[in-house]
């Protein structure tokens, strides 16, 4: 009796054999219309898409409305800046701001700024009451650093002097009034003076990307000393009459407090899609080298949502280093410091952060501050 209750209790308790995965397809019971049925007919003739398929569709159809809009947007707003230059004090500016602004609102950018920004608008009035001049120094590892610093910064662009020549960018950045540098000696001193004129006597603010050319995005590369030559002119010796009388910007920039302050400036671009970008998407914003514009363009219009975080560092008086040398290691130090922080996607402190108004020509709650006052 004993033997014979192991017997079924083992029986019970055994798994049944294992088949193989031809056999078990083979027992499946298939469930299908009958052959010649107005259900197999539709189920013949259904087209079947792919999710993959269908994400792509709507990447390109996004992209091509973008580019459609900014195709609109950037000739009416160029045009109209046109017609501020002719009017005075800080419209053009502003408007300019607004230009910058707009184009980032198309490519659905956001701007969170950290920190706050040194100097006011600017303009002749404001450098005829003292306000001092204002150069941010930032890294520089893709295009859309220019629209995104435009946005934030009441200022003018300093770049090289081949952009002077492109076909469309030429035109839109001489309206904009950027100040075009060809780094030759034979020009160096002609090239400063415009800089110093535009900064003393205009009013206008300075922004500069001192690396000469734009990186990966992984690292700030060292910084020019020769960028700052407007910051930390050459003094004349003491006692010793200059040779010819000096300029009306010159004669400003003597004036005690009124050297233009450095402040330093990390833009990392954080967010795609609301997720942080970590070193594989970093190439998806980083233009460089002897990559071309079109496709860089082509491609990242069709992202849905993106994200720049702007650092601004306390501002750095030129006055309290030897060399230019010196200012540049400095200025260099603390926007490599920030890059670095940022693109670690360590959390910034909410009370000194804000996104930039882009409907409001990317302003900041500290320009609300100083029109209240």
């Amino acid at each position: 009796m004993i033997a014979d209750f192991i017997r079924r209790f083992t029986r019970r308790r055994s798994t049944p054999p294992v088949q193989s995965l031809p056999a078990r397809r083979a027992s499946r019971q298939v469930i299908a219309p009958e052959a010649g049925s107005d259900a197999a007919r539709a189920i013949a003739t259904m087209s079947v898409t792919s999710s993959g398929r269908l994400r792509e569709y709507a990447r390109t159809a996004r992209g091509v409305g973008r580019l459609a809009a900014i195709t609109v947007w950037v000739p009416l707003s160029v045009g109209f800046e046109a017609v501020l230059l002719l009017v005075p004090g800080t419209a053009k500016i502003r408007w300019t701001r607004m230009v910058w602004g707009g184009l980032c609102l198309l490519l659905s950018l956001r701007i969170r700024v950290v920190g706050r920004r040194a100097g006011g608008v600017g303009g002749r009035r404001a450098r005829r009451e003292g306000e001092r001049p204002v150069i941010y120094v930032s890294n520089h590892s893709t295009w859309l650093d220019v629209p995104v610093l435009g946005t934030v910064l009441p200022s003018n662009f300093v770049a090289k002097g081949d952009i002077e020549g492109w076909p469309i960018m030429g035109l839109v950045s001489r309206i904009g009034r950027t100040i075009f540098v060809s780094r030759q000696r034979s020009t160096t001193g002609r090239e400063r003076d415009e800089m110093l004129h535009r900064l003393m006597v205009e009013g206008d603010n300075l922004i500069l990307f001192p690396e000469g050319t734009s990186s990966d995005g992984s690292r700030v590369l060292p910084f020019l000393s020769a960028f700052f030559a407007i910051a930390k002119p050459p003094r004349l010796p003491a006692g010793k009459v200059p040779d010819e009388p000096l300029s009306e910007a010159a004669t400003i920039a003597a004036k005690p407090g009124m050297i233009p302050l450095i402040q330093p400036v990390s833009v990392v671009y954080d967010q795609l899609e609301g997720v942080p970008v970590n070193r594989a998407r970093r190439p998806v914003f980083a233009w460089y080298g002897d990559m071309d514009l079109g496709p860089h363009v082509w491609q990242l219009v069709k992202w849905r949502s993106m994200r720049a975080t702007v650092l601004l560092h306390p501002p750095l008086d030129p006055a309290d280093f030897p060399s230019r040398k010196a200012l540049a290691q400095a200025a260099w130090r603390a926007v490599s410091a920030g890059a670095a922080e940022l693109r670690q996607n360590m959390p910034q402190p909410e009370g000194e952060s804000a996104y930039a108004c882009r409907p409001l020509a990317g302003m900041l709650p500290q320009d609300l501050e100083r029109r209240r006052d």
